[in-house]
C-alpha cells in the first residue's frame, strides 16, 4: 500500500469531527503519542489511525481558530496528518513532547495558509492570534515581527525543556497558561515562571530590546 493510503482513508473523518473522547466499552487505551509516532515512523498504519483518533479534534480546532474558515481548516488538518505520516521519523522526544510537536506542525501549517491569503504581516499576526485568549507580551510581538522562524527555532534550543515546551504550547499552539499547565502536568505558577524566564532568555538570544 502506498504511503498516502492510510492517510487518505483516515482524513475522510475530519469534516464530521467525531468526539474523540468517547471510548467504547472494552476498548484498550491507546499507547502514548510518543510511542505512536515511533511506530508511524516504521510505517505502522494502525498507529497512525490511533494518533489520528487522539488528535483530529484538536488539530482541526486549532486550524479553524487560526484560518477562520472551516473548509480551509479541513484542508490544513489533512496537510498536517499527511506531514505526520511522512515526517514522523523526525520527531525527537528529547526536544519536546509529541503533543507539542503535533500542535506546532498544526500552527505552522495554519499560519502558512493565512500568509498565502494575506499580504500584510500585521494582518497575519492579527488573524493568527485574534481568537486566542493568551497573554501575548511585547517580546513575542517583537520576535514575530522582527525575526525569521529559523532564528527563533535556534534560540528555542537554548531554553530548558520545560521553558521550550511551555512557550511552544502557549505562544505557537494557542493554549492558555492553564491549559499548558494541564498538558504538562505542572503547577500553573511554575508554568508562568518558566514562561517569563524563557521569554527573557529568548529576548536576550534574539537581541530584542526590552
Amino acid at each position: 500500500m502506498s504511503a498516502t493510503g492510510p492517510v487518505l482513508r483516515g482524513l475522510t473523518a475530519v469534516p464530521s469531527l467525531p468526539d474523540q473522547r468517547d471510548v467504547p466499552n472494552g476498548a484498550t487505551a491507546s499507547p502514548a503519542p510518543d510511542e505512536l509516532l515511533r511506530r508511524i515512523a516504521l510505517g505502522d498504519e494502525r498507529a497512525f489511525e490511533m494518533l489520528y483518533d487522539s488528535f483530529a479534534g484538536r488539530v482541526f480546532g486549532l486550524a479553524r481558530r487560526i484560518v477562520r474558515n472551516p473548509s480551509q481548516a479541513e484542508e490544513v488538518a489533512q496537510e498536517v496528518f499527511l506531514e505526520i505520516w511522512r515526517r514522523a521519523s523526525r520527531f525527537d522526544a528529547a526536544r519536546g513532547s509529541a503533543t507539542s510537536w503535533v500542535m506546532t506542525l498544526t500552527h505552522a501549517r495554519s499560519v502558512d495558509r493565512v500568509r498565502s491569503a494575506q499580504a500584510s504581516a500585521d494582518r497575519e499576526l492579527k488573524v493568527a492570534y485574534a481568537s486566542h485568549e493568551v497573554e501575548i507580551d511585547s517580546v513575542v510581538e517583537a520576535v514575530e515581527s522582527s525575526f525569521e522562524r529559523k532564528a527563533v527555532q535556534k534560540c528555542l534550543t537554548t531554553l530548558t525543556d520545560l521553558q521550550r515546551e511551555s512557550i511552544t504550547l502557549a505562544y505557537y499552539s494557542g493554549y492558555t497558561y492553564r491549559e499548558v499547565a494541564e498538558l504538562l502536568t505542572t503547577p500553573l505558577p511554575t508554568i508562568k515562571t518558566r514562561l517569563r524566564d524563557g521569554m527573557i532568555r529568548l529576548r536576550d538570544c534574539l537581541g530584542v530590546e526590552a
